[in-house]
């Protein structure tokens, strides 16, 4: 996996979501990049949310339409140009693409098709390379069968990673039940094993207004860039160096720099643009990171947070990866969806891993041991309770296997556990990540806060895409379409970095 070429990140001015004007600028940094594509071009933009509620967590459709006019335009080889995306798990992607505007777009580009990553059958690509979590992953077959792959994602902090820029994206390359295995103390490792998949020809990155803080709700921060490169760790360094930020104190950044997928360091990479790095550096000051521990975050509600290590095999202080983060971003949702949200819920108590101290939980104060990995004894109360691990070691996790469950089975199966323990003064959430929507659920159950997934003004839209993706899935099963294949794409696996 050496890199042929010194890698290039190119800086540019953009103050508006003028879709001309970012055509120009992505035109013109593919021009300097020697970007050539081919065969099946596949785009894929960050839609993790998209809504009223999410304005500023997804690639804005403006930078879509200017993406797809460059790519459009360029004298190129291409048998195929499309939009492909997994939005956050339980929420259907035809939802996003609707509700982020990215399908009004399309419609101006009836040459190009939309792929909702969760809709295709997947393929297994098989893993070779040493640190590997597991010998092989699943992605969509859109991925797994392109020739040309160009990530557009969005600059954002992030709770579980510090930040999401290029690497940090690829976690939409896979589906719901794949994209949940691994998605835990081991995350950043499962970000780099997916960078062996595909390697992109061009990226973007929409940093005209970034998200600082968090990942599905954050804060509007006005930056007025594009950043555009050709290789994945030097291009997330640049970011990094934009916000002032060590990139190797990004572990899944470093990470895939060990592995070979490019280089932090700023000597070996090429820099230009109509903005200088410091000059970008005076745009981004003040810019805010995720990654706050679940204790901290919570301090002053009427949440408290406690939190020990991972399961002692592959011990870690704490789980970066999985449920405390998807905590933290279901609390936020719920604040945006209720101003009287902290207000609402009552005294609770949440526990992740292997939690050894006293929770000072007093009457009628309900405690909620969050994930397998959550273990404890003491007394709650009184009385004593003793709460054992259920982690279940990764090698006993087969791919081939796990189930997928979409929101109302995770409304169903969390509103019985939740109705069935209510007069308890404790109760045991089980899964390895609980996912965002499933914490939201949670929260919701125990205070006044109305499920948001039954809110008036979204359960149209999102039962329209919901039973469009049932309906997809019921008839590619009548067509014969395997949802997973197994042992295809043998050459796929362990992809080289890609430099022109």
């Amino acid at each position: 996996m050496k890199l042929t070429n010194k890698p290039k990140v190119i800086i540019r001015s953009c103050a508006n979501y003028d879709p001309n004007e970012i055509a120009e600028i992505l035109g013109e940094g593919m021009d300097e990049l020697g970007v050539v594509l081919e065969g099946k071009t596949l785009i894929k933009p960050n839609l993790v949310a998209a809504g009223e509620m999410f304005p500023h967590a997804h690639t804005r459709p403006e930078f879509a339409e200017g993406m797809l006019k460059a790519v459009l335009a360029r004298d190129s080889k291409t048998s195929e140009v499309a939009v492909g995306e997994r939005c956050g798990i339980t929420i259907p992607t035809r939802m996003a693409f609707a509700e982020s505007g990215f399908n009004d777009v399309l419609k101006k580009f009836p040459e190009v098709k939309r792929y909702c990553f969760e809709e295709q059958p997947q393929v297994e690509i098989p893993l070779t390379h040493e640190q590997r979590l597991r010998d092989y992953v699943f992605t969509p077959e859109s991925v797994a069968t392109a020739d040309s792959f160009i990530n557009m994602p969005k600059f954002k902090a992030h709770p579980w990673t510090t930040v999401t820029f290029s690497l940090k994206a690829y976690i939409g390359i896979q589906d719901d039940r794949h994209r949940l295995i691994d998605h835990d103390h081991k995350l950043n490792e499962k970000i780099v094993d997916l960078q062996h998949i595909i390697q992109p020809k061009f990226i973007a990155i929409d940093a005209i207004t970034a998200g600082e803080g968090r990942m599905l709700t954050p804060t509007p921060f006005d930056m007025g860039l594009i950043v555009m490169g050709n290789s994945q760790v030097a291009f997330d360094s640049v970011c990094c160096q934009i916000i002032g930020i060590d990139p190797r104190s990004v572990p899944h950044i470093r990470l895939a720099e060990e592995a070979g997928f490019g280089t932090t360091d700023l000597s070996e990479i090429e820099i230009s643009g109509d903005v200088t790095l410091k000059q970008a550096r005076e745009r981004a000051e003040g810019f805010e990171v995720g990654l706050v521990r679940v204790e901290k975050y919570f301090e002053g509600t009427n949440i408290t947070a406690y939190a020990g290590p991972p399961p002692e095999r592959e011990h870690s202080d704490y789980c970066w990866g999985g449920c405390p983060g998807a905590m933290e971003e279901a609390i936020e949702i719920l604040r945006l969806f209720d101003e009287q949200c902290d207000t609402k819920i009552p005294r609770i108590h949440v526990v992740f891993g292997a939690y050894e101290g006293e929770i000072d939980a007093g009457p009628e104060e309900k405690v909620v041991f969050i994930g397998d990995c959550a273990k404890w004894e003491g007394k709650i109360d009184g009385e004593f309770v003793a709460i054992e691990s259920l982690y279940k070691n990764r090698d006993t996790i087969d791919p081939h296997h796990v189930k997928h469950e979409d929101i109302y089975k995770k409304m169903l199966k969390t509103t019985t556990k939740l109705s069935f323990h209510r007069g308890d003064n404790h109760v045991r959430l089980k899964g390895c990540p609980v996912s965002v929507a499933e914490q939201v659920l949670m929260l919701t159950g125990l205070s006044d806060i109305d499920n948001p997934y039954l809110d008036p003004s979204q359960v149209a839209t999102f039962n329209k895409g919901y039973l469009s993706w049932r309906g997809r899935m019921a008839l590619n099963k009548v067509m014969g379409k395997k949802y997973q294949k197994k042992g295809a794409f043998k050459g796929r696996g362990d992809a080289a970095p890609e430099l022109a």
